[in-house]
């Protein structure tokens, strides 16, 4: 007797009892029931929408931790590029001896650099008469030009006329200002001149030297380079400064840092690191993108679960085919395998599809983004409310594995009830049924 469905005859019955587990010959039946056939039409579209949806489920995890890692890995790099990784302030007299102090703190083994800073509120104004709000950041010229973050990204104009007085704003602020390298800056400040009539606003005019692009838009709209003494002069604070902002070669490494700076220091100083500052920040991007990986994971499962229904109904259609194998000599333990093969193909195959599909989308998400806002006419991703200029993803080896894994293991899982149920189909009664 042959069985149609597997192509298996009963002179090879003796192969069932010599073949090992996950033989050629179970491979090769677990394929045949792959095989779309006209009758098992409707099982083979579930089959098709159990692999979609892994694929789909497997490319669209990849593609979010992606872009939620870029979108780490993008903010930390910008807000440490300007920022401090360490930042050094007075607890007993004010900073008067900032330059020898940051001398001292600029020696310390792994600080690369130690920056005397002022900082102040100020209301901006162009030409056009437009105003905002503004942060003044009052450093020494060769501070700035240390600085790469702001002095590798020059859009206009250039820092030689930082040194005598000029500022140098970010590209949206100038933007929305209507100014250009060259123009005319009005800043008033709520703390001014002393007056027998009280304290008046202090308002001054700046020659903008420079307009910068850092590319996170939160900075490029609202920072305000000036000239550490011209900054003293402007927010009443002659020969102090605020504070020293420490860039060390490790930012993940600044608690070892902290008592070589204190002794550093040689007087009462308070001393915080980047990761305090933003604890808030980061906290809530590590919880989103927690979140985001057991939500997303949900379409994998879903999936999965169609690979259960998928093989219940084969299993159900190919009753008659599972007796006549028994009947030829074929383990419950063989049947339970080629059922297995049968489901985890679906998966495997839907997984690595998936990882194909999500890394490709990965190393081109930004010319995506741009030909969908192209097609609709709006902007996808306005940087105006995401902060960065454009959109990162970085896929991180470790989670892309992680997710893999995770996919193969629940589709393989949702083989094994239906694999067993195969198993123990008792061969008279799937005969009798047919």
């Amino acid at each position: 007797m042959a069985d149609a469905a597997s192509g298996v005859s009963a002179t090879e019955a003796p192969a069932f009892t010599k073949s090992r587990p996950f033989s050629a010959f179970e491979r090769m039946v677990a394929w045949r029931y792959l095989r779309s056939r006209r009758k098992e039409a409707f099982i083979s579209v579930i089959a098709g929408f159990s692999f979609i949806g892994i694929m789909l489920g497997v490319a669209t995890l990849i593609i979010v931790m992606a872009v939620m890692n870029g979108f780490r890995t993008e903010l930390i790099s910008r807000i440490l590029g300007i920022n401090g990784h360490m930042i050094v302030q007075p607890i007993d007299t004010p900073l008067n001896d900032y330059a020898k102090l940051a001398e001292r703190l600029s020696a310390v083994p792994g600080v690369t650099m130690a920056i005397p800073l002022v900082e102040g509120q100020t209301l901006a104004s162009g030409t056009a008469g437009a105003g905002t709000g503004a942060l003044v950041r009052g450093v020494r010229a060769d501070d700035l030009a240390k600085m790469k973050a702001v002095s590798d990204h020059i859009k206009e104009g250039d820092l030689v006329g930082f040194a005598t007085g000029g500022v140098a704003i970010g590209a949206r602020m100038a933007e929305s200002l209507g100014l250009s390298a060259g123009g005319q800056i009005t800043l008033v400040a709520p703390e001014g001149d002393v007056t027998p009539l009280g304290v008046n606003p202090r308002v001054k005019t700046y020659t903008v030297s420079a307009v910068f692009e850092i590319g996170m838009s939160e900075y490029d709209a609202s920072i305000i380079y000036m000239p550490l003494e011209e900054a003293q002069l402007y927010f009443n604070a002659e020969g102090i400064v605020q504070s020293i902002e420490l860039f060390v070669s490790n930012p993940d490494d600044v608690d070892a840092l902290r008592q070589p700076i204190e002794a550093a220091a040689e007087r009462q100083i308070f001393v915080t690191d980047w990761r305090q500052r933003n604890r808030t920040f980061f906290s809530a991007l590590e919880v989103e993108r927690n979140v985001m990986f057991m939500i997303l994971t949900l379409i994998v499962l879903v999936a999965a679960l169609n690979i259960i229904s998928g093989l219940i109904m084969l299993v159900k259609d190919k009753g008659s085919d599972i007796a006549i194998l028994r009947t030829m000599g074929a383990t419950s333990g063989a049947i339970m395998r080629i059922f297995f093969m049968t489901g985890a193909a679906i998966g495997t195959v839907g997984t690595f599809a998936g990882v194909l599909l999500g890394v490709i989308v990965c190393l081109n998400v930004e010319s995506i983004r741009q030909f969908f806002s192209w097609i609709s006419g709006t902007t996808l991703f306005n940087p105006e409310l995401y902060f960065l200029s454009q959109l990162p993803a970085d896929m991180n080896v470790g989670e892309t594995v992680s997710v893999i894994l995770m996919a193969l293991a629940l589709s393989f899982i949702a083989t094994i009830f239906p694999a067993w149920r195969a198993s123990k189909l008792d061969p008279v009664q799937a005969l009798r049924y047919e």
